[in-house]
């Protein structure tokens, strides 16, 4: 039934989906789809699980030194431009990754791409951010829609790394093909992103000129002493969710899971991140503290905790669609904390430091759930590391406040 706020909200929701693109790129191709080549590449070219998982940690480590200057660059360029450029850049490293072989210069286009996915990510939150604010009641679902974007990317890489395989099938190092068509893709989806960049320049540079017109204040510190538990929860988070995503594909393969119930548990996966919009945005617009970021962090250690319990298809299944609703929910959550509790000036400050904290989380999670899966009980027992690490995440950020912020002042209390 149409609602007196609906020829308002049509076109947020269209920009809100065309700037999601941002985060298929960002997170849904340059960061997931590698744990659908983890498996050939470990094969051929004899990685450990170690060396593996140290290929997503080297992303991370990019993702914390892109979360690190992005703020400058936004105030310096404008979240626009860097969403841009980091967009265009991701597509860059992601071919490249295509021409070697050797783990170091593996290792390096790994990091260059997580610096770039930062950039775009960032940028992105901001964007969905600012776009909220116009239409406040309905903030939790374009947000939602945002950070969902990343499942439309995890579907592609789904159904299109297959297909590639397939197609580089007895060429040496056919796993090339795929980071090529990877990084198509990214092309494909910056030249859409042009669209909504162009919507939202134009408000952008009038924000920056009515800010360059206020006397130079400096701004207000973050409160971090008071945002500590959220904080920490979700650098846990980030610890806990990446090692799902990195060695869950793995794990199905040694588990005797086909290929095509592989690609069909990681395109549904995809599915339910962009489901999980709708499913949870009226939580992110009711959740003031940290409730909304503990109750996912815990859901989402039950779907990790669950394929290293038992390889039932059902319940692995299950377990794939309940992660893909949840976890990018996550990410929104943080960024609906930041809108609830914080002034607009400080939002990027905020944003960036969740991103920073969760970036610390990422570095930690991959290397070490690969260093147990080396030792006694395998992949199942470094799943089960990820998982304890998410309830505890869970545990930390229940005892998040609300912060008692007036938007009516500018001064924190």
């Amino acid at each position: 039934m149409s609602t007196p706020e609906s020829p308002r909200l049509r076109p947020l929701v269209l920009v809100a989906l065309a700037l999601s693109l941002g985060a298929a790129v960002s997170l849904g191709i340059t960061r997931f789809a590698y744990g659908l080549l983890l498996p050939v590449m470990r094969d051929d070219l004899q990685w450990s699980y170690t060396l593996a998982g140290a290929m997503n940690t080297a992303n991370a480590l990019g993702y914390l030194l892109g979360a690190l200057v992005t703020p400058w660059l936004m105030r310096r360029f404008g979240a626009v431009a860097v969403l841009l450029g980091g967009a265009l850049l991701a597509s860059v490293f992601m071919a490249a990754s295509g021409f070697f072989t050797a783990a170091g210069p593996l290792l390096l286009q790994r990091l260059l791409a997580g610096v770039a996915s930062a950039f775009v990510f960032v940028a992105g939150g901001l964007l969905a951010a600012r776009l909220g604010a116009r239409l406040p009641e309905h903030a939790g679902l374009l947000l939602g829609l945002y950070y969902g974007g990343t499942g439309w990317g995890i579907a592609l890489s789904a159904l299109g790394v297959p297909a590639l395989l397939g197609a580089a099938h007895g060429v040496p190092h056919g796993w090339a093909w795929a980071w090529w068509g990877l990084a198509l893709a990214c092309v494909a989806a910056t030249a859409a992103l042009a669209w909504p960049a162009r919507l939202l320049h134009e408000e952008e540079r009038s924000a920056r000129a009515n800010a360059g017109s206020k006397p130079d204040l400096a701004p207000n510190p973050l409160p971090w002493r008071r945002m500590a538990p959220a904080l920490a929860g979700y650098t846990l988070f980030g610890v806990g969710y990446i090692g799902y995503m990195t060695f869950v594909i793995a794990l199905l393969r040694e588990q005797g899971v086909g290929a095509g119930a592989i690609t069909l548990f990681y395109a549904l996966l995809g599915l339910a991140v962009v489901a999980s919009a709708r499913i949870w945005a009226g939580l992110l617009q009711r959740a003031r503290g940290g409730g909304a970021l503990a109750l996912l962090n815990a859901l989402l250690g039950v779907a990790t905790i669950l394929p290293a319990l038992t390889g039932a298809w059902p319940v692995v299944l299950a377990s794939g669609l309940l992660f893909g609703a949840v976890f990018l929910s996550v990410v929104a959550s943080t960024t609906a904390f930041v809108r609830h509790n914080l002034p607009q000036a400080q939002w990027a400050a905020g944003i960036s430091a969740f991103t920073i904290l969760f970036a610390f989380g990422q570095i930690v999670g991959p290397t070490v759930v690969g260093w147990i899966a080396d030792g006694p009980g395998g992949l199942a027992r470094g799943l089960v590391y990820s998982a304890v690490a998410l309830w505890l995440g869970a545990g930390l950020a229940w005892r998040q406040k609300a912060l008692a912020y007036s938007i009516s002042t500018s001064q924190e209390p």
